[in-house]
């Protein structure tokens, strides 16, 4: 069975991703800062015939960390990292104007703590026949796309991307990309937007690329989009 981690899976796009995965026959990991909000994610996939674990995770915590990394070695196997933890989306603030503590808040989780964390499993996920990492993206850290406003929210995403490069490099048999899954409508991301499972369908589909599929890309929807 393909081991497929997802952080922050309690909700919105990483919710439904799981809930994805979990139909496509994974086990999925439910990376959640709080059991209690995954618990509901953790049902709705057992009750479709799925197998999910609730993990505890915070991303910008080290020692959390460190206690999701020995769990993952004692499942045995693991195949799937789905990079989604963010927060902040600062629509009220500019580069030339920004609350630098809301920048470093951002950067904590939305950079340094999905950089670790790939860091600490990227051993698993060589040792894997069908590695993959899925890095949810956006379209507003595309630098042909650069506009003001979102200060946090933009450095994130474009570092990200920039990672996206380098492991796809460094990480030879391992496929790893960015999605961006569109606006779509999550707290986050506010109403108005896209369905969420259309969103969520983009980052599947990289999650579960066969073995000849792309890396190194940035994609929405399945296609290619500018850097």
């Amino acid at each position: 069975m393909t081991v497929s981690l997802v952080t922050g899976a309690n909700r919105g796009i990483g919710r439904e991703v799981a809930v994805q995965l979990g139909a496509l026959g994974h086990h999925v990991l439910l990376g959640s800062r709080s059991a209690g909000k995954a618990a509901e994610v953790a049902d709705a996939i057992a009750a479709a015939g799925g197998e999910a674990t609730i993990v505890e995770l915070d991303v910008a915590d080290p020692g959390s960390i460190a206690s999701v990394e020995r769990l993952v070695r004692g499942i045995g196997g693991f195949d799937v990292l789905v990079n989604n933890a963010a927060i902040t989306y600062d629509t009220w603030q500019t580069a030339i104007e920004p609350d630098f503590g809301t920048v470093r808040d951002a950067l904590e989780t939305n950079l340094f703590g999905t950089w670790q964390l790939t860091v600490a499993l990227a051993p698993l996920l060589r040792a894997s026949r069908h590695g993959r990492i899925v890095n949810v993206s956006s379209g507003a850290g595309a630098l042909t796309d650069m506009g003001g406003h979102l200060p946090a929210y933009r450095v994130s995403k474009v570092s990200l991307n920039a990672l996206t490069r380098m492991w796809a490099s460094e990480l030879p048999g391992v496929l790893v990309n960015a999605v961006c899954p569109g606006w779509v409508a999550t707290d986050m991301g506010g109403s108005g937007g896209r369905p969420v499972a259309d969103g969520a369908a983009g980052v599947v589909w990289a999650a579960t690329l066969a073995d000849d599929g792309p890396t190194g890309g940035f994609f929405r929807d399945r296609q290619p989009i500018p850097w």
